[in-house]
């Protein structure tokens, strides 16, 4: 009795027969995602009540700039989720409010996520025929990321938003009056959305050989 036919097998292969992963499937994209979340989360978890934010009888004119600073540092403990938080809406809102800008910039880390940052490093950079090396590719994102914050919009509206949210941060930290928040001391002071940071550097040390060998 014949055999069945043999079935055709679909995707391409490595050398070494294992199938190749596409950038956006790497472990180490899954393992910032699932950081990134949790770090938001946490950060959530913390934040303060916006009726406390915005409450009337707790404002108050400083007396002077040592008290306005010292004021602006306690509430900065206190609210620090918050004013992340209103940090981002301001630059979120000033980027919607300029479609090309916010398509540059999406294009921008686009560029930096599939071409460098996520793509296997067994895998070279093909365009249009020509190989390019990891070196090469870092380079060239680099001037790339220069052209787009510096010669366009982008740069300009970010330094703008930031500056505006800042403004805003500052003036709400000196006027309210931080007498009536209750900090509690065993709260890590590396928590909430600032976690990420430690835990990206960590990452980051960890991927020093590896990122390293690649340039």
């Amino acid at each position: 009795m014949a055999s069945p036919p043999t079935l055709p097998i679909s995707g391409h292969q490595s050398a070494t027969g294992a199938p190749s992963q596409p950038p956006i499937a790497t472990p180490a994209f899954r393992a910032f995602l699932s950081r990134l979340t949790s770090s938001v989360r946490q950060g959530f978890s913390q934040r303060r009540p916006w009726s406390e934010l915005v409450d009337r009888s707790s404002f108050a004119r400083p007396l002077n700039l040592s008290e306005a600073y010292s004021r602006i540092r306690k509430n900065f403990s206190y609210f620090r989720v918050n004013y992340i938080t209103l940090l981002t809406l301001v630059l979120a809102f000033s980027l919607l409010s300029h479609p090309f800008s916010l398509l540059t910039l999406l294009a921008l880390l686009a560029a930096w996520s599939f071409l460098y940052i996520f793509r296997p490093s067994d895998q070279p950079l093909v365009i249009r025929g020509r190989t390019f090396s990891d070196f090469e590719t870092l380079v060239g994102l680099g001037v790339l990321t220069v052209i787009v914050v510096f010669l366009t919009s982008v740069g300009s509206l970010l330094i703008s938003a930031s500056m505006i949210g800042f403004s805003i941060v500052c003036i709400h930290g000196a006027f309210r009056l931080p007498e009536d928040l209750f900090l509690d001391d065993q709260e890590p002071a590396n928590g909430g959305f600032l976690s990420f940071l430690g835990g990206a550097a960590t990452a980051a040390s960890a991927a020093g050989p590896a990122i390293a060998a690649r340039v």
